[in-house]
């Protein structure tokens, strides 16, 4: 099985597993944070350093750092929390159809308190235009939520264009770039972004655990989702998981060591399977952007065969077709169909994404397997015609 859906997850980095290990079993750091005897103030202290280290990697002071479960929580604590303390200056939020669930279903739980969502109009690229962005944000805007990398087709926003447009209007703006560290270079303070979501297990940490930004100066405030004992400045109740968060800052760094390299080489890999496709197989269109691309992901719809029937017979290729958050829903890609695609289309494309284990014979054999599996299909197909 060749595994090309890093976008989902990746396998956890070894120097974050070993990091981890030294923080569980009886002889290693255990103890929990919040306690005042040694142990636990060991403990404390590897969370602090972590946040410190976290920090410096997105261009960030450590008291604006917050831990979470993931970017699913880190979104609905910026949109919940932040709507909900900050609503006196008002109650329009903005935001793409293409944005992640975990970004529309909180907006959409908004809406039923009486919130208006203005929803944005994407390119056939799936960027945002800044003209879309101007005009949608009124005097009564609150928040612009955008994905700085797309997570089903890999398309890039202008994160420091859109910052400034919020900025001239005194509009927060929240920041879902699960995608993005280890890929590309990140910088909230210079960018001017009010909040910015995480997740470990995109970049080579353990699931379960996540981060949120939250701007200082001037301060971003939110009110809490979850209640209890008062950890992380009273925003997120619960004994906080040192071995998590020790991993996934070792992730981060790691990625982030790595990055610019990676990029060329992912970039390279990515380009190499759409040629051998586009070569191979007419009337197949690429989802994304060549111009504002994240070089580990590659999205593609092949014309005149069933998506369910493409998934099903690539038996030897993990890939996806969309977001694994919404991948037991019968239906084809929101994301795409946002972008303009026909339902048959969307449904019949393929997400490939990559990561640090690839090789150059991993994309040899997976163009192999999905050429062979759509001309297969396309030979059935009674109304199929290559030369149409």
């Amino acid at each position: 099985m060749i595994y090309l859906d890093y976008a989902a997850t990746a396998p956890m980095r070894e120097d974050a597993i070993e990091a981890m290990r030294r923080c569980l079993g009886a002889d290693a750091h255990f103890a929990n944070p919040s306690s005042y005897h040694a142990p636990g103030q060991a403990a404390a202290q590897l969370v602090e350093q972590a946040r410190e280290r976290f920090a410096a990697l997105i261009g960030a002071q450590p008291g604006e750092i917050i831990w979470t479960s993931g970017a699913t929580e880190a979104n609905n604590m910026a949109l919940l929390g932040g709507a909900a303390f900050h609503k006196d200056r008002g109650r329009r939020i903005a935001l793409a159809r293409t944005e992640h669930k975990s970004v529309l279903d909180p907006c959409r739980q908004l809406a039923g308190q009486g919130f208006k969502l203005d929803w944005l109009d994407t390119d056939s690229e799936g960027r945002i235009p800044p003209e879309a962005v101007e005009s949608a944000l009124k005097d009564d805007s609150l928040l612009l939520s955008a994905m700085l990398v797309n997570n089903e087709t890999g398309v890039v926003q202008n994160i420091p264009e859109l910052a400034g447009l919020c900025a001239e209007r005194g509009v927060l703006l929240h920041v879902d770039a699960a995608q993005a560290l280890g890929k590309l270079p990140l910088d909230c303070q210079r960018w001017e972004v009010s909040m910015m979501s995480f997740s470990a297990h995109k970049f080579g940490g353990p699931k379960g655990v996540g981060a949120l930004y939250l701007r200082g100066k001037p301060p971003v405030r939110v009110q809490p989702l979850v209640f209890g004992g008062g950890q992380e400045r009273g925003l997120r109740s619960g004994t906080l998981a040192v071995h998590q968060i020790v991993g996934m800052v070792r992730a981060a760094e790691l990625a982030e060591a790595a990055r610019e390299s990676e990029f060329q080489r992912l970039a390279g890999l990515r380009q190499r399977l759409w040629k051998s496709l586009r070569e191979a197989l007419p009337r197949i269109r690429l989802n994304g952007s060549e111009g504002a691309q994240s070089p580990h992901v590659l999205n593609v719809s092949f014309e005149g065969v069933d998506g369910e029937a493409l998934r099903a017979d690539l038996t030897g290729l993990a890939v996806s077709s969309g977001s694994a958050c919404t991948s037991e829903q019968a239906e084809s890609s929101y994301v795409l169909r946002a972008m303009g695609r026909s339902d048959a289309l969307a449904d019949a494309s393929l997400r490939f994404s990559f990561g640090w284990p690839t090789t150059e014979k991993d994309i040899a054999e997976a163009a192999r397997q999905v050429i062979a599996t759509v001309r297969r299909l396309r030979a059935l197909a009674p109304d199929w015609e290559e030369a149409a």
